[in-house]
């Protein structure tokens, strides 16, 4: 067996599992393992209903999963977890609609109406938040300007205190969205895009804008087109103030953008640019910023036409370097703010962009390593469709790469918390997301906090050490101590239904349900 496969990441985990399991206790429930197995009492819960292959009308499953058994594994790929109810609003609904309801999700934010007063709001829209965000820099600024030391360190400590309320609320409403919202699949690609072009939240101000960042700029474009998508990230003021560009001036050049929307945005490190190329895009991105305040800088004679205030976001001309530059061998003309867009579009349009970006895809839908010949086919769609996502993604899981790769790609931190949430809500949903915070951090993927640029790693060796897998049992049992049984969404392997079968509480039960090896995967 390969050292990377899933079995061998498991081995740990199930020793450990089955070392737990009691001597006594009955079968888990029929969700999981079958008719007749489920506890007595008013905690057991109904088998999972399986679709027929075949139904009056027709297949019952196409091509887009090859047997009613992958159904839960196949959900639970595109979901943030498969839960007995999501399996059974695919059933009533088949696959392909199911699908094209996910890839093309209607407005809203997809919770039942019992748990959408628990949402906390949207941000402000951009002029609410710019005015919001200025009294906040003119509050920050008075506490540096106060003498005296104990008034300063209570405005110091307020500020702190309000940055501290934006970001409890940014990751509330993420957390919720993906453990109730309908529109799974629309989630599921706002965390994948969000740790594409990732910020870290703790840089600056950037806690009062990473919901708005999260929610405008990423959720809003998660199954749009890729320009779009690429566009609203960069343009965005927490990217701009994330990656120093409001630094960049002309003969100050600053290339942190320019070399991040280069090597981890678009084309990827490997595409052949060279270093003269970050430093063009550099000079292209100079007067592109973030203003703070309610003034307007005092412009050279002839510029004013050239600026640009659009909420927080501005361009100043006075710090742009206007004269002609050369970017992947392509000359782009000085002409202001213009010169931002059209780089944007030669590289969202560039075949190098394609590949890079369909193989992150695919490494986070598919495989990893991700299959080179679905890879190129994806990166074939997303030229031929101009960056259009959700047509990459239907290529990517209508195939047989995919069909071939269910069960075997292990759940990051987010995935793990995820997906038991979600089946724990399915007896008692979860309105306090402060738990869920705190497990992403124990296991070292905490929402919008990762200092790189890089975004948090997908691969499983990042998430597969003997350490990580027992802080996975610990928050197993915390998850699992509900007096309610707990279903995997798909039946157990013999190993584990015989460690369920031996389990003398519901509790317990539970624990090795969402410790399980075929938990971990998805």
């Amino acid at each position: 067996m390969p050292a990377g496969s899933p079995a061998a990441a498991f081995r740990v985990s199930r020793r450990v599992v089955l070392k737990t399991a009691g001597a006594a206790g009955t079968l888990f429930t029929a969700a999981c393992a079958g008719p007749g197995g489920a506890p007595s009492g008013s905690d057991a819960r109904p088998a999972i209903a399986y679709p027929p292959a075949q139904t009056a009308s027709g297949p019952a499953w196409p091509a887009l999963a090859h047997s009613p058994a992958d159904i839960p594994a196949w959900l639970d790929r595109l979901s943030w977890g498969c839960t007995p109810s999501l399996l059974a609003s695919q059933v009533s609904l088949g696959p392909g609609r199911w699908l094209a309801g996910q890839l093309r999700p209607e407005p809203g934010h997809g919770l039942p109406p019992e748990l959408a007063a628990s949402l906390p709001a949207p941000p402000p829209d951009r002029d609410g938040l710019s005015a919001l965000l200025i009294a906040l820099e003119r509050s920050r600024r008075a506490a540096e300007a106060e003498r005296d030391d104990a008034r300063q360190r209570a405005a110091r400590q307020a500020y702190q205190q309000e940055l501290a309320q934006w970001s409890q609320q940014a990751q509330a409403r993420s957390i919720l969205l993906a453990v109730h919202s309908r529109h799974q699949l629309r989630e599921l690609m706002t965390w994948f895009w969000f740790n594409h072009f990732n910020i870290n939240q703790y840089k600056a101000n950037l806690r009062a804008l990473v919901g708005d960042y999260e929610e405008r700029a990423i959720r809003a474009h998660a199954l749009g087109r890729f320009r779009d998508l690429l566009g609203a990230a960069v343009r965005h003021p927490a990217m701009l103030r994330y990656l120093d560009n409001e630094q960049n001036a002309a003969g100050r050049l600053n290339e942190n953008l320019a070399r991040e929307l280069l090597e981890l945005h678009t084309l990827g490190v490997d595409a052949g640019y060279r270093q003269t190329d970050v430093q063009e895009l550099a000079r292209v991105l100079t007067g592109v910023g973030v203003n703070f305040t309610d003034d307007a800088p005092r412009l050279r004679p002839g510029l004013q036409p050239l600026y640009r205030r659009e909420g927080l976001f501005e361009f100043n001309p006075n710090r742009h370097d206007g004269g002609d530059k050369q970017l992947l061998g392509r000359r782009i003309r000085g002409r202001g703010l213009e010169e931002f867009d059209e780089v944007l579009d030669l590289l969202a349009a560039h075949p190098a962009t394609a590949r890079f970006v369909c193989g992150k895809l695919a490494r986070y839908l598919v495989a990893d390593p991700a299959p080179p010949a679905l890879v190129a086919r994806a990166a074939e769609r997303f030229l031929e469709r101009d960056g259009d996502i959700a047509a990459v993604l239907a290529l990517l899981i209508g195939s047989p790469e995919f069909q071939g790769s269910l069960g075997r790609l292990f759940k990051t931190p987010a995935h793990f918390v995820f997906s038991g949430l979600r089946l724990a809500a399915e007896a008692q949903p979860q309105r306090d997301p402060a738990s869920a915070v705190g497990w992403l951090a124990r296991l070292g993927q905490p929402l919008f906090s990762r200092p790189t640029p890089d975004g948090y790693p997908l691969a499983a060796s990042a998430w597969n050490s003997p350490g990580q897998l027992t802080a996975r049992f610990d928050i197993a049992r915390a998850l699992g101590s509900t007096p309610h049984a707990l279903a995997l969404p798909r039946p157990p392997g013999p190993a584990t239904q015989a460690a369920l079968a031996r389990a003398g509480s519901i509790a317990e039960r539970n624990f090795l349900v969402l410790a399980s090896p075929e938990f971990m995967v998805r």
